[in-house]
């Protein structure tokens, strides 16, 4: 078996050095011809300067430096497009995914599967933090159709092959999960022992787990807008009723409520009609994204192995 190891590097040039001598230690013994795909997120510490050291003292390191920072998902999609064998490992740079544990990924993906997620057994983060994220992941297995994937991972590993579903996308909003997606639903988890993180702090805030759920809502998914539809068809009948009772108040009583009554109903249409406008909003600036040229990444320099540029 031929492996290709995926790595987004941000902010990595404490931990690339130690990663590395972990999987110097493993792939020998797990895959006939391997590779570790360095790619520098536009990082802005030293993480270049440390990958260009690496490929020199590792034949099978390649060093890919985007132009700029564009995200870990657009980052590890440039990675997995650069992969030259047939099995694929994503993880991250901050030494929280145990490379020791492939072996135990690419076990269970011999059982038949075509991406394993390498699950964390104990949730790192805060109950806050954690909260969250599992939103974010029961939306985004919605998102997919994948009804019995409860939970994801950067910590994956899938059949290299997929990469055709996805071969012309090319958009700045990458979710690499719903990509794989399109190529198959043969999806399953594994737990692994994952590591505290004792360098570095992450990256992920609650604000950007909330954004990367509108991402994956209003780019991947026509749900948001059936929802908008919903509530417009909901408010129309709510209005019918208000217009019904106001008719009714008027012929028994001889008079309606007053200012009150008017101003709830019109803070209740406004604010449904914003909702509604701010939803299709979102799909108007994903096409726009789209259409203006911009693509998920760009590659400026990809360091060959055994040199230093």
């Amino acid at each position: 078996m031929n492996l290709s190891v995926v790595i987004p590097v941000y902010r990595g040039q404490e931990t690339l050095t130690p990663l590395l001598e972990r999987l110097a230690a493993i792939l020998p013994g797990i895959a006939e011809q391997y590779e570790v795909l360095l790619v520098n997120d536009g990082s802005p510490d030293a993480s270049w300067e440390v990958i260009k050291k690496l490929a020199v003292q590792h034949p099978w390191v390649v060093g890919i430096d985007l132009l700029r920072n564009f995200g870990q998902h657009n980052a590890t999609l440039c990675g997995v497009r650069q992969a030259k064998y047939e099995i694929t490992v994503t993880m991250d740079d901050d030494l929280q995914h145990p490379p020791e544990e492939i072996p135990a990924l690419i076990k269970k993906l011999n059982e038949g599967y075509d991406v394993v997620y390498g699950v964390p057994k104990i949730l790192p983060h805060s109950a806050w933090r954690n909260f969250f994220s599992v939103l974010t992941k029961r939306i985004l297995s919605k998102t997919m159709g994948i009804k019995t994937l409860r939970d994801f991972s950067a910590f994956r590993i899938f059949r290299t092959d997929l990469r055709q579903a996805f071969k012309f996308f090319e958009a700045p909003d990458v979710v690499l999960d719903v990509l794989l997606s399109w190529g198959t639903h043969n999806f399953t988890t594994l737990p692994v022992n994952e590591s505290e993180r004792t360098i570095g702090e992450s990256n992920y805030n609650i604000s950007r787990l909330v954004r990367y759920t509108i991402v994956v809502l209003t780019s991947f998914t026509t749900a948001p807008l059936r929802l908008a539809s919903i509530i417009g068809f909901a408010f129309t009948i709510l209005g019918i009723l208000a217009l019904i009772y106001v008719a009714a108040v008027y012929f028994l009583l001889g008079s309606v409520p007053g200012f009150p009554f008017l101003a709830s109903i019109i803070l209740v249409f406004s604010g449904a009609q914003l909702f509604a406008l701010g939803i299709i909003g979102e799909y108007l600036a994903h096409i726009f994204e789209r259409t203006s040229g911009r693509r998920a990444y760009n590659i400026g320099k990809i360091t060959p192995p055994g040199t230093t540029e």
